[in-house]
């Protein structure tokens, strides 16, 4: 018994079908996902036919694609037929994967075809392309995206010589460009804002550096917390600035913006809030760099301890989605904000109380100017016939008045010469000391003054050192002030020493001459050294022959070196002395033209 055949037909085609299972297998071989969505694909419905029937340079160009881990992606023939591996996958996006495989280029990229058609027509006819951080708009993501690649079109070579697809290799870049560019705004942002110097010029220069970036920032509006809360409680808020926003309105507007839900919510939880219907700002912005206007806004507090400045509204780029980067560069546009409102804002404040202490030292410098003078006329007063007790021989004081006179008389020299150092501090702060410096022979002027001291050391069994040589050339200071600095550092050595010596040099040291008094004294510990010059400041528990002194002879030595042009330094040992160091430079050139005097020899002042 013969079997009845089955049909022909049936046979031949299920072993054709396995034959071009067999086919796309070899080769479609590897890839990954994209490798077996391109095997599970049916290639007879497009104009490439079966694997097993396209020509070498395609399997070969596929198998390389499948293999690379860089994005790849081939269009081949007239049409473009589309081949991608799993690295280019993520440039498709969810809308265009993976109804782009095996289609045409024209539909998977209709919105920029326009561009790309051209460009792939060209690589057909031999001539490849290629650029960096090209800018191209892809709908990907249900939204035109602005988004960036670095690529390169090379054509691919098929079996007779010419052309048959184009080999796009690629990398996108949009992260890397987005981030610089809202670096180069952050950057603008503290270049400009941060060197405010008022509140006012904080936010309009924070304004001008985001209208310099209309895609990130399609517009901007800037809202600062009045002081005064309104009637109902709530903080008010006043339009100061706006950027990239059109529509008329009052330059500052009371009360709250719209929208007013969001913003109400932002000031007080302090957190973030997302406006999706613009409409609630009133006419709405500009549609900024593209065709589509935003459509959503992030509402953001401008922060500073414990409460806000104000109120961010920034709109959102239509081209973009309100990622974690996105919200993330908003929030450092928001604290810079802060950051440069809150700078300004001490400034003017530390400028008012720079102002206040001015003018209470200006108040303090009256007064003590107003006391001096007022103390020289009773002091006349008492040193007047004291003098002429103490000098009257024709009816001799008996013993015990002249010693009590010679008392008084010593108190009001002490007296007279406070209120002299008062008074020529407060004609330096008040800017009316003028040092008169002419050529000087300071060694030996110097000299002679520090000669003035010597009986009273003697009577304290102090020795004094005197080591002034002649200077190669005079010397430029004002004679009665230098009298005051040597007078008043040999006053405070011979204060502070009880045994040894004090020593008084004059030496030229480069440009400069320098004076030097050093003592064999009590010392001054170090963490007292750097406040020595500080007025009425007095080193706690020091060992002197009084404990009389009012603070202000070192200040008064400072001020009148710097009258000169020079400066002092002091270093100390405890229990083994000090010395303090004059410097002078030499010269004129260092000097104001109306300080400097001409030649006249210098006489010694008149001491009392």
């Amino acid at each position: 018994m013969v079997k009845p055949e089955g049909p022909r037909g049936s046979s031949d085609s299920t072993t054709g079908a396995r034959s071009g299972e067999a086919a796309s297998a070899a080769v479609l071989a590897g890839g990954g996902e994209m490798g077996a969505l391109m095997r599970a694909r049916d290639w007879t419905t497009t104009p490439l036919g079966a694997p097993g029937t396209w020509p070498q340079s395609l399997r070969t160009a596929v198998s390389i694609l499948l293999e690379s881990r860089f994005p790849m992606y081939i269009a081949w023939g007239p049409d473009f037929v589309q081949f991608y591996n799993d690295g280019y996958r993520p440039i498709l996006g969810s809308t265009k994967h993976p109804s782009a495989l095996g289609g045409f280029g024209r539909d998977t990229f209709a919105e920029s075809w326009h561009v790309i058609g051209p460009m792939f027509t060209g690589v057909l006819q031999g001539t490849a392309v290629g650029a960096d951080d090209w800018m191209l708009p892809l709908d990907r993501h249900g939204y035109l995206e602005e988004c960036y690649f670095t690529f390169s079109y090379s054509p691919i070579r098929d079996e007779s010589g010419g052309v048959g697809g184009v080999l796009v290799t690629v990398s996108e870049t949009t992260r890397r460009v987005l981030g610089e560019r809202r670096l180069r705004t952050l950057r603008d942002l503290a270049a400009r804002a941060g060197a405010a110097q008022q509140e006012e010029d904080a936010w309009h220069s924070t304004a001008e550096a985001l209208a310099s970036n209309t895609l990130d920032v399609p517009f901007a509006l800037l809202y600062r917390t009045l002081e005064l809360p309104s009637e109902a409680g709530q903080a008010q808020l006043e339009l100061v600035a706006t950027a990239g926003w059109e529509q008329t309105q009052p330059s500052a507007s009371p009360g709250l913006p719209a929208p007013v839900a969001e913003v109400m919510a932002v000031m007080a939880t302090g957190v973030a809030q997302l406006v999706t219907d613009l409409r609630l700002l009133g006419d709405g912005p500009s549609a900024g760099p593209w065709l589509e206007a935003p459509r959503m806004a992030l509402v953001l507090p401008i922060p500073r301890a414990g409460e806000a400045f104000g109120v961010l509204v920034a709109g959102v780029s239509a081209r973009r989605m309100l990622d974690d980067d996105y919200r993330g560069f908003f929030q450092l546009v928001a604290d810079q904000i802060g950051a440069a409102v809150g700078n300004a804002r001490a400034f003017v404040a530390e400028k008012q109380r720079t102002e206040t202490l001015a003018a209470i030292d200006r108040a303090k410098t009256a007064f003590f100017s107003n006391v001096s003078h007022e103390l020289r006329t009773p002091l006349t007063l008492i040193m007047g016939p004291v003098e002429d007790g103490l000098a009257d021989t024709a009816e001799p004081l008996p013993p015990a008045q002249r010693e009590r006179q010679e008392l008084v008389r010593r108190n009001a020299l002490r007296l007279q010469k406070l209120v002299n150092t008062l008074l020529d501090l407060s004609r330096i702060e008040a800017g009316r000391a003028h040092a008169t410096l002419v050529p000087t022979d300071l060694a030996g002027l110097t000299a002679e003054l520090a000669a003035s001291f010597e009986s009273t050391l003697a009577g304290a069994g102090l020795a004094l050192i005197v080591d002034c040589p002649p200077l190669p050339e005079p010397t430029r200071v004002d004679p009665t002030m230098w009298e005051k600095i040597v007078l008043n550092l040999l006053s405070n050595a011979f204060k502070f020493t009880f045994d040894g010596e004090i020593a008084v040099s004059l030496r030229q040291a480069g440009l400069a001459v320098e004076l030097c008094v050093r003592d064999t004294g009590t010392g001054i510990p170090s963490e007292d050294i750097p406040r020595l010059f500080e007025r009425f400041y007095r080193v706690e528990n020091a060992h002197a022959r009084t404990h009389e002194g009012s603070g202000i002879g070192l200040s008064l030595v400072q001020e009148l070196v710097k009258l000169h042009g020079g400066s002092i330094s002091a270093t100390s040992e405890v229990g083994h002395g000090t010395t303090f160091v004059v410097s002078i430079p030499l010269g004129s050139q260092h000097l104001p033209h109306d300080q400097v005097g001409g030649s006249r020899a210098a006489a010694l002042p008149t001491r009392p």
